[in-house]
């Protein structure tokens, strides 16, 4: 019975919780440290610092042209309703080419010309057409005018009547 006695309790003491908490402390300060950091551009910041005012005022305003392409009159087929399709545009062109665009715009109202009298009179009613149709035109205008001369196509008449 001495040794019921005897018997010693081997019961471990409770483990602090404190390196527990401290790593969830360090976790949340890092964490908001670094959202601070990025959000306020402290570090994987991809902006280029502010432009000075003369950089401003050079590359504010590209200088452009606009060239205008005389109006263009097609006669539709007399199966459809409508009997002309009128078209005129301008080209916006870089300043330094108007001359050169200029000096192929007969070309270029060929190749504009002969691309109307070829589509359906069905692709030219379609509401999502005149896109289609106007970046078939540029495409075609920028191989004539040569590369890097026109910047786009502007429609300022499209009619059909």
């Amino acid at each position: 019975m001495a040794d019921a006695a005897t018997v010693e309790t081997d019961i471990e003491p409770k483990s602090s919780k404190m390196p527990l908490i401290l790593g969830f402390v360090f976790l949340l300060l890092g964490g908001g440290g670094g959202f601070y950091a990025t959000w306020s551009g402290l570090i994987l910041n991809n902006e280029s610092p502010e432009p000075k005012a003369e950089e401003v005022k050079k590359d504010a305003a590209p200088k452009i042209t606009f060239v205008p392409i005389e109006p263009i009159t097609i006669s539709l087929p007399q199966s459809s309703e409508q009997k002309h399709l009128i078209f005129r545009a301008e080209l916006e062109v870089a300043h330094d080419y108007a001359a050169e665009v200029e000096e192929v715009l007969p070309r270029v109202i060929d190749v504009l010309n002969s691309y109307l009298r070829a589509i359906e009179v069905s692709d030219i009613q379609n509401p999502s057409a005149l896109t289609r149709l106007r970046a078939q035109m540029l495409r075609r205008v920028q191989v004539v005018a040569g590369p890097g001369r026109v910047n786009d196509l502007l429609i300022m008449e499209f009619v059909l009547n």
